[in-house]
């Protein structure tokens, strides 16, 4: 077998250190390699490797996952504990299907870097008990990433979106993050994010205070029955809300209709009041905290043409 040269045994060393942080290794670590500035700058100039910023080096010039760049974000902002927070700290533990252009980092009061590229800075109170190692990566705990997240969201419907995501995926326990938000303190949303959360996870309180009959009163409609019982062939049909005058049924789910086997016995139950002649619309408990006047127009208008 050949044997291999310095170079080629230090690049494949490099390699294997690199590979639990997605490709990409800190000027620190490469020193404690043996491989010092100028023989960076020899690779560089070989096409090898790129520079990502002052303290980091992709040691390929393949396409690098998202844990190089959270670990390029940790280090480029340098030695003032950083961990990763927000939407960035939920998809480090494990969030899908939400896109947020940059990376949330948070540092302590105080400490003032260097702007980094891609990376928006988050300056908050404390981290120390706020932080987890996550395989070596300092990450702000979930409960706490999800409500800052839906502080730090572009509007109120994203905010929506990223605390009900957390909560589907199974990233964060409902006594947690309604813990996390009574805690967390914020500049935005500080009245809408507690009630997102207890709409999330505590549907059936959230809709009493919500008080569906004051929307309705507000908009001309009579009050409708609440918690209507009906029988069906599976047994008793517990309905949200009936105008039984007219047949006009309007169900609103929590987070909870969503989960599991509820999904199929929510249509189970919607299609048996269908067949008994009733006309049924669906709310989610979510969007009538962020969209009433949309959803409740569409409740007046079928209340309209059931009456005619």
């Amino acid at each position: 077998m050949r044997t291999l040269s310095t170079p080629s045994r230090r690049r494949r060393l490099v390699a294997e250190r690199a590979a639990p942080y997605g490709g990409v290794l800190s000027r620190p670590l490469l020193r404690d390699l043996g491989v010092d500035h100028r023989a960076v700058a020899r690779e560089v100039a070989s096409d090898r490797w790129v520079p990502l910023g002052r303290q980091t080096v992709a040691t390929h010039l393949g396409t690098l996952p998202a844990e190089a760049m959270w670990w390029r974000a940790i280090w480029e902002i340098g030695p003032g504990h950083p961990a990763l927070d927000g939407v960035t700290g939920l998809q480090a533990y494990g969030l899908t299907g939400y896109d947020e252009p940059r990376l949330h980092v948070s540092v302590t009061h105080g400490w003032r870097p260097l702007p980094v590229e891609g990376v928006r800075l988050h300056h908050v109170g404390r981290l120390d008990d706020e932080v987890r190692s996550l395989r070596g990566m300092p990450c702000v705990r979930p409960e706490i990433a999800a409500v800052r997240a839906a502080h730090w969201a572009v509007s109120g419907r994203q905010a929506a979106l990223v605390l009900v995501m957390a909560v589907q995926q199974g990233l964060v326990g409902a006594e947690r993050l309604t813990w996390a938000a009574r805690t967390v303190r914020a500049r935005k949303r500080r009245a809408l994010v507690p009630l997102l959360v207890q709409d999330i996870v505590d549907g059936a309180q959230s809709l009493g205070e919500l008080d569906f009959a004051t929307l309705c009163r507000q908009r001309g409609l009579p009050e409708p029955d609440r918690q209507v019982v009906r029988r069906g062939p599976r047994g008793r049909i517990y309905l949200d809300v009936r105008w039984s005058d007219i047949g006009l049924v309007v169900e609103i789910d929590g987070s909870q209709h969503r989960m599991g086997l509820a999904v199929t016995a929510d249509n189970l139950r919607q299609n048996e009041v269908t067949l008994g002649a009733d006309r049924v619309l669906r709310v989610d408990l979510v969007g009538l905290r962020l969209l009433p006047d949309a959803f409740m127009a569409q409740i007046v208008r079928a209340h309209a043409q059931l009456r005619r």
